[in-house]
C-alpha cells in the first residue's frame, strides 16, 4: 500500500490482555514487506481508538527494500515475509542497529492463473522452474517449456511434470527482486532444481515484476494464460479475478487454503514476521506500546482478519517471550 498510514497509540500494560489506555508521545515507522503490510496497517487502524499523541506511517515498498532502511536507522520497525538474511544482518551489525525478531503469523504463497485458464490446475516445482526458472527466459509460451521439463522428469522430491502445457502464450506477472515474496518462492520451488543444474537461484528475467500485490493481480486478471504468484491473502480475497493453483512439492497436488498452509501440507507456506530496533524501542514509549497492542489477543487477531493464518499457542507464546525478554 502507497500511502502512510497515521494513527495514535497506547499501551496494553502486557502483551497477552486487551489494551489499556495509556499516554505516550513520539513517532513510530514502520515500512518493509507488502505481505504483512496490511496485518500492521489493521493493527494501525484499530489504533486510532486511543489518544492520538504518536504519529506513525506503515508502508510497504518489500521486504528487502525494508530492510534496507531498517538496517540504516530510518525505520523502527520492519514488516518480512522472510527472515533476515545474512548480508543484511551485517549490514545492521555494520550500523550498530540492534534488533529483535518476532513471529507474528503465517502466509502461503499462492501461485495464480486468469480464471480462464482451464488448461492448468495444478503445477509441481518441475514445472514452475521449466516455466519460471533460470532456463526458461525467452519462452513466449507455455509449450516452450516442455523441452525443458522433459529434461528435469528424472529429478527427485519435486513432483511430477505436467507437461504437456498448453500451446498459449506465456504472461509472467510476478514480484520483484525486492519482495521477499520474490525471496520466498526462489526458496520454495527455483533454488534446489537451479542448484541440481548449476544455475544460479533466480528466476528468469523477462517478465512483467512489480512490488505491489494488487499490480499483479491485475496482471494475472487480464491475460488469459497468465502466471504468477502472490502472498495467499491477496489471492484468496481476488478469487473472483484470479485462479490459485494447486501445488506438488513432492507429495501430490495440494490447493492453498488455511489448513493446508497451517498444517505444512501445502508446500509454499512462509512464517511472516517483524523486526523491531530494540535501542530505539528503549528510549521511545511508542514503539513499546505498539508491539505490546500487536502482541496481544486484540492485536494478534489482525492476523486472520488480513486472512493470513495466526500461530498456534505455542508458537505465539513463544514470540511473546522473546519480546518479553528483549
Amino acid at each position: 500500500m502507497a500511502g502512510a498510514v497515521l494513527l495514535a497509540a497506547c499501551s496494553n500494560g502486557g502483551s497477552s490482555s486487551g489494551p489499556s489506555v495509556a499516554s505516550v508521545s513520539g513517532t513510530l515507522t514502520i515500512s518493509g514487506s507488502s505481505t504483512v503490510e496490511p496485518i500492521t496497517s489493521l493493527v494501525a487502524e484499530d489504533f486510532q481508538a486511543f489518544n492520538p499523541d504518536v504519529e506513525y506511517s506503515v508502508d510497504g515498498p518489500g521486504t528487502g527494500d525494508g530492510f534496507a532502511l531498517f538496517c540504516n536507522g530510518e525505520t523502527d520497525i520492519s514488516d518480512a515475509s522472510r527472515a533476515i538474511k545474512d548480508e543484511e544482518a551485517a549490514a545492521c551489525a555494520d550500523k550498530g542497529i540492534h534488533y529483535v525478531e518476532l513471529k507474528v503469523g503465517i502466509d502461503g504463497l499462492s501461485v495464480i492463473t486468469s480464471p480462464a485458464n482451464d488448461a492448468v490446475s495444478c503445477l509441481s516445482f518441475v514445472d514452475l522452474y521449466a516455466l519460471l526458472g533460470p532456463e526458461s527466459q525467452g519462452f513466449d509460451s507455455w509449450s516452450d517449456a516442455d523441452g525443458l521439463a522433459g529434461e528435469l522428469a528424472n529429478l527427485e522430491g519435486y513432483g511430477d511434470s505436467h507437461a504437456p502445457y498448453p500451446d498459449a502464450a506465456l504472461e509472467v506477472t510476478a514480484p520483484g527482486e525486492e519482495s521477499g515474496t520474490y525471496d520466498s518462492f526462489l526458496e520454495f520451488a527455483i533454488d534446489g532444481i537451479a542448484g541440481d543444474r548449476e544455475q544460479d537461484g533466480v528466476t528468469r528475467p523477462d517478465y512483467t515484476a512489480s512490488g505491489d500485490d494488487n499490480v499483479i493481480i491485475e496482471g494475472i486478471s487480464g491475460s488469459d494464460s497468465s502466471l504468477g504468484w502472490v502472498g495467499f491473502a491477496f489471492a484468496d480475497e481476488s478469487s473472483d479475478s484470479v485462479k490459485s493453483l494447486e501445488v506438488d512439492g513432492g507429495d501430490g497436488c495440494v490447493a492453498p487454503t488455511p489448513e493446508t498452509i497451517a498444517s505444512g501440507e501445502y508446500p509454499m507456506a512462509r512464517p511472516l514476521f517483524i523486526y523491531v530496533n530494540t535501542d530505539k524501542e528503549a528510549t521511545n514509549p511508542a514503539i513499546t506500546a505498539f508491539v505490546d497492542y500487536y502482541l496481544s489477543d486484540a492485536g494478534i487477531a489482525t492476523v486472520t482478519e488480513a486472512d493470513y493464518v495466526a500461530l498456534d499457542a505455542d508458537e505465539l507464546a513463544a514470540t511473546r517471550s522473546t519480546w518479553d525478554s528483549r
